[in-house]
């Protein structure tokens, strides 16, 4: 199928998500970024959707991208990185959206400092998946593309 006849899905990085694979292995794995937008382009080209796979350090950014996505993608996938904790504009942008949302997170947030159990963007998400390092992206296409299908 053409891509064009497929339904795209923004695919969402936060600060700092361009370090992994180098910034804290232990923690977030030893993929690059680069690397996890290559596993969900395959797995979205598998699933019949287009992967628009974006990272930005700024939060502007991330919310323009999200209000440029309403009427263009599908649906969400937002790893927010730390904004996940602070940005209520994000939230609101995300809810703004009227696109369903999957909120990924590489680590299990809540096995960590005690300011990472609470998300914003959650508040705005259908599901969370988080503590399952790169493959967590995979399943949240999966996730997305049965909320595609309805």
């Amino acid at each position: 199928m053409p891509a064009s006849d497929r339904p795209t899905v923004l695919v969402l990085n936060g600060p700092n998500l361009n370090l992994v694979g180098t910034r804290e292995p232990a923690i977030y794995g030893n993929q690059s970024l680069s690397d996890i937008a290559a596993a969900c382009a395959a797995h979205g080209e598998a699933l019949g959707l287009v992967v628009d796979f974006r990272q930005s350090n700024h939060e502007g950014e991330l919310i323009d991208w999200v209000q440029a996505a309403t009427g263009t993608a599908a649906g969400l996938i937002v790893n927010a990185g730390g904004l996940s904790h602070t940005s209520v504009a994000l939230m609101d942008a995300l809810r703004a959206a009227g696109q369903p949302v999957v909120e990924v997170h590489l680590s299990n947030i809540f096995r960590r400092e005690g300011f990472r159990h609470h998300s914003y963007v959650s508040l705005a998400a259908d599901g969370v998946i988080c503590g399952f390092g790169p493959p967590g992206y995979l399943m949240a296409l999966d996730a997305i593309a049965r909320y595609i299908k309805g």
